[in-house]
């Protein structure tokens, strides 16, 4: 690794990025840790990071709403979107805005490091269906997306509550 790679880490969960920034630092990388989409954004210009990596779901700014200005602010950084909320709508959306690849939590340093260079994520051998409660959390996820984050305006697109979505959004995301 060259002395000049640097990553910002942009995650709201502070154990997980001292976890991560380590992991980098044994990789020969400058770290720079930021809890949420405004720090990154004001650090990411006199950072100049190389690699950025974006966790989504954030209070105040969601990173998908902070990844164009993050990469119009350093424009030769690769990111990666690392998320515990993955869904399909926003995997399209964070290529289409420029990340260079989205994964799921958890992950290891390693897999960060092969998405930066636009690796496949590795799959099980077995791909088992997806189950319904996946679906359906997909499906909240994109008609969320289309509101542009508008718990009430979802909830009536759906035909639901707008506190039984509240309830269903708390919760993590169902695995496949």
């Amino acid at each position: 690794m060259s002395a000049a790679q640097r990553i910002l880490l942009v995650d709201d969960d502070e154990v997980f990025t001292t976890v991560m920034a380590r992991g980098f630092e044994r990789r020969g990388f400058r770290t720079l840790s930021c809890h949420n989409g405004h720090a990154a954004m004001a650090a990411c210009p006199d950072f100049a990071p190389t690699h950025i990596l974006l966790d989504l779901n954030m209070p105040e700014l969601s990173g998908l709403a902070a990844l164009p200005a993050l990469l119009e602010a350093a424009p030769q950084a690769r990111l990666v979107v690392l998320t515990g909320y993955s869904s399909i709508a926003t995997a399209v959306d964070a290529i289409k805005a420029g990340a260079t690849q989205y994964l799921c939590k958890p992950a290891t340093v390693d897999e960060v490091l092969r998405a930066f260079d636009g690796a496949a994520p590795v799959q099980p051998a077995v791909e088992q269906p997806t189950s319904l409660d996946r679906l359906e959390w997909e499906h909240i996820q994109r008609v969320l997306n289309e509101n542009e984050g508008n718990v009430s305006a979802t909830a009536r697109a759906l035909g639901m509550h707008r506190r039984t979505l509240q309830r269903k959004l708390q919760k993590r995301p169902v695995r496949r």
